[in-house]
Formats: structure tokens, C-alpha cells, sequence
């Protein structure tokens, strides 16, 4: 994996996560109603009660829970374990109305404002950045095959140590993150570096959850992406690569079927085909 001078800390991660969070997301809870409040929090500590019930939870793992979770907290890695553990069941609960293409989890590492390469071009990257040089071409529609112009696909993804730019010390602010804005056919062309599986961070307080629980932390390679047109819902995915021996245990549980992609030998590097379906607002 990482040499070790490179690794980040998990403690370093997750602030990074938590700030960008705070930042971008956290401002619209205090639009819930009290009695959507009241339902689910009352639904959620039932379900916990349960557990003890069943389970016969002892003192001292109670004990052992409350000092997790603290831990979880100073440590801000709340959005890493809501993401990586909760979101996809949340991402499918939002999106089952959907006739589109399929969606998958944001995860942590997003950042708007991505600079825009227009509808052709190469994803910033240090010289020499490590990784099979890959060729994506695709193109976004409506759900009734209309092309949509100007449609916006950002796309970022982690380097070859698993580590992504601005959670991570070290690595140029916008590397390997690009928007991409489609032609006047909604055609666009990606040209950026095949990603590896990378694990999450374990040197926190998740990683011991890990551990305990003897799961692994990896993730199957994968690209994110976010993709949107005026009058359209905004779909956010990742796709994936045939062959990964962690997509079928994802530790985050994001992999779908209808997110692989079909990469193609060509030269010394790959090439892919991937279209979008938006379903309209």
C-alpha cells in the first residue's frame, strides 16, 4: 500500500471530512418537522433497546460502545462510518423512484468546484502520476433519449495509495478531480489513469472497529462521479472495474451490477463506455 511517510492519519481524514461537511451539507436538518424528528429518533433507539434485549448487552459492553463513540467524535470519523456503513441504504431509499441510470454512494471525499476541462479533455494529475492511462467516452440524456448540451460530469477518484487530494497531506489541491461539461450532442470525453482498491483509513477509531469485528477495510477500484443538467436530477455514482476481488464485498456495500464498466485494451492504456440516463426533475 502507502509508504508510510505518505499515510495520512485518520484523524487528519476525517477533520477534513467533518469541515467539508459542515461546509457544504449541514444546513438544512433544522427544516425537518418535530414529528419526523420525534418518528425516527424514536424508531432508531427502538431498534438499539431491541438489540440489548436480544442480545443480553452486558455493562461492560455498553462501556466499551460509549468510549467507541466517543472516540468516533474526537476523532471526527462520523462521516466516515455514516458513509461508508449507512449510506447506501439511504442512497436507495432516495433514488428507488428512479427510471435512470443506477446511483451509488457520494462517500466522504467530495469537493465542488472541480476545474472544468471542458467536453474533452485530461483530468489534472501530478507528472508521472502512477496508474494505466484510461480513455472514458460517453454521453448524458434524458431518460427519453434526449441529448442534454452542457450537461456537467464531475469525476474524481483516489491516486494508486488509495489517498484522495485535499484529505490527504501532500497532493496538489485539484489532483485527480475535473468537471466536464458535455457538447452540443451531450457527448464527452474523460482521459485520466485506471484507480486501485485502496483501504479505508483503519488507524482510528473505525479501524478498531474493523478489527474487532474481524471485517477488512478495502474498497473495489472505482471512479466517482456526479452528473447534471438543468431540469434534471442530479445522479451521483461510482463505477467500477470486471475482475476486482472486492466487489463483492465492498466494505462500503456501494457496487451494483449496472455500474461496471467494459474496459478495452488500446496502446498502452484502456478505454471505456459509459452513458448517462438522467430522469427529469
Amino acid at each position: 500500500m502507502t509508504a508510510a511517510h505518505h499515510l495520512p492519519t485518520a484523524a487528519g481524514s476525517g477533520a477534513s471530512a467533518t469541515e467539508r461537511f459542515k461546509t457544504d451539507k449541514s444546513g438544512n436538518a433544522g427544516d425537518t418537522p418535530a414529528e419526523r424528528v420525534d418518528l425516527l429518533a424514536r424508531e432508531v433507539l427502538e431498534a438499539v433497546h431491541a438489540t440489548i434485549r436480544r442480545q443480553k448487552v452486558t455493562y461492560d459492553e455498553y462501556n466499551a460502545l460509549k468510549a467507541w463513540l466517543i472516540e468516533v467524535g474526537e476523532a471526527g470519523e462520523w462521516p466516515l462510518f455514516l458513509d461508508v456503513w449507512v449510506e447506501h441504504v439511504v442512497e436507495e431509499v432516495a433514488t428507488e423512484h428512479r427510471q435512470g441510470n443506477k446511483g451509488t454512494i457520494e462517500g466522504p471525499y467530495y469537493a465542488p468546484d472541480a476545474p472544468d476541462q471542458g467536453h474533452r479533455g485530461v483530468v489534472p494529475m501530478r507528472e508521472n502520476e502512477p496508474g494505466t492511462p484510461l480513455t472514458w467516452t460517453g454521453r448524458v440524456m434524458s431518460v427519453d433519449g434526449e441529448a442534454l448540451p452542457g450537461a456537467t460530469v464531475e469525476l474524481w477518484q483516489a491516486d494508486a495509495d488509495g489517498l484522495y487530494s485535499q484529505f490527504a497531506p501532500g497532493i496538489p489541491e485539484w489532483n485527480l478531480r475535473a468537471t466536464f461539461t458535455a457538447d452540443a450532442d451531450g457527448r464527452f470525453e474523460i482521459r485520466t489513469i485506471r484507480p486501485a482498491p485502496y483501504q479505508i483509513p483503519t488507524d482510528g477509531p473505525c479501524g478498531k472497529l474493523i478489527a474487532a469485528a474481524g471485517w477488512h477495510a478495502w474498497r473495489p477500484a472505482h471512479l466517482h462521479v456526479k452528473v447534471s443538467a438543468p431540469g434534471h436530477e442530479r445522479l451521483t455514482a461510482q463505477l467500477y472495474f470486471p475482475g476486482d476481488q472486492h466487489n463483492d464485498d465492498d466494505i462500503a456495500s456501494a457496487v451494483k451490477p449496472e455500474l461496471m464498466l467494459d474496459p478495452r485494451s488500446h496502446g498502452d492504456g484502456e478505454t471505456v463506455s459509459y452513458d448517462f440516463l438522467l430522469d427529469r426533475a
